[in-house]
């Protein structure tokens, strides 16, 4: 790990580090500069000559590197990257419950939990650490970025330990509510259990057949809407990437508005036009610190609407 960063925070966001390789005393030293180093590591993905001209990379002691800077191994630098513009997610963060140690907050859809890919500004994490002014915020477990509703962070590093544990244990109740077609002759409730895989690269994910079960959820219709949809209870017992969606496509029942299941839809990034109606709703759970009962219900209700569109009306 690196020593304390020399930079602040950007917009909720921890600046990036690298460090340089010790020296091979067996070769001459590979780098004359810091600048050689930097271009040869960053060139594709930033202006190196820019950055360092504007002084934008910095070592331990908060002092710029300067392009002509002799190689140095085995030191630290750090700088904050370029952001790209992104649209604004519509909707509002709810803080359901606050206190030292966490916080409970029920999420629209479209905004990613972590800084990743396309979506940094616009994640949970980003935004709410500069809105709480909590530069430690880090989510304890995550959600789908087309999800909505209840996840749990912590206020800072030292409380992780004991709220993840908690998560990975599956000491943690969680309850989902979906809007979906209604099916003549299901027989509800049923428990799902199948083997899950999700390959990386491929957007959706495969129930392979024959296999041991390695998701197992639980479904409940709750609320019959009219003759052709209702609202589902979903209890998952185990939590594989995107286990509801596929349990629910294998009932014949696919969560409206999903943009992968059962077929991959051609959505653009900033389209939020559609919300998948999929609602993380309630989290229940004995709190591991001071072994209270905890229990947090969503603010929001299906079906979910457009939160651009509501709120501009």
């Amino acid at each position: 790990m690196p020593p304390r960063s020399p930079l602040p925070q950007r917009l909720g966001l921890d600046p990036a580090w690298m460090r340089t390789p010790d020296l091979d005393r067996s070769r001459p030293d590979p780098w004359p500069t810091m600048g050689d180093w930097l271009h040869e590591r960053l060139s594709l993905f930033l202006d190196v000559p820019a950055f360092l001209a504007e002084g934008r990379f910095v070592y331990e002691a908060g002092r710029p590197v300067a392009a002509d800077d002799p190689y140095r191994p085995h030191t630290f630098v750090w700088f904050h990257r370029d952001l790209r513009v992104e649209a604004s997610v519509p909707g509002h963060i709810h803080v359901v419950h606050r206190d030292e140690r966490i916080v409970v907050v029920d999420k629209p859809a479209f905004l990613s939990t972590i800084p990743r890919g396309r979506h940094v500004a616009q994640s949970v994490v980003v935004r709410l650490r500069a809105e709480l002014e909590l530069p430690q915020l880090s989510p304890l477990h995550r959600l789908d970025r087309v999800t909505s509703g209840l996840l749990i962070l912590a206020t800072e590093k030292c409380w992780r330990g004991a709220y993840q544990s908690m998560f990975q244990r599956g000491e943690v109740g969680k309850i989902y509510r979906a809007l979906a077609p209604r099916r003549v002759g299901l027989e509800l409730p049923v428990t799902v259990r199948n083997h899950l895989v999700k390959h990386r690269g491929r957007m959706q994910g495969d129930i392979v057949p024959g296999k041991p079960a390695n998701s197992e959820s639980l479904i409940e219709l709750e609320t019959v809407i009219d003759e052709s949809r209702a609202v589902y209870r979903l209890t998952p017992r185990t939590g594989r990437t995107h286990q509801l969606r596929m349990h629910m496509l294998s009932l014949g029942i696919p969560i409206d508005s999903d943009p992968l299941y059962p077929v991959v839809r051609e959505v653009s990034v900033d389209d939020f036009a559609h919300p998948l109606q999929l609602l993380a709703s309630e989290l229940s759970f004995t709190d591991p610190v001071d072994g209270g009962a905890r229990r947090f219900a969503s603010v929001r209700s299906l079906p979910l609407l457009d939160e651009g569109h509501s709120m501009s009306r």
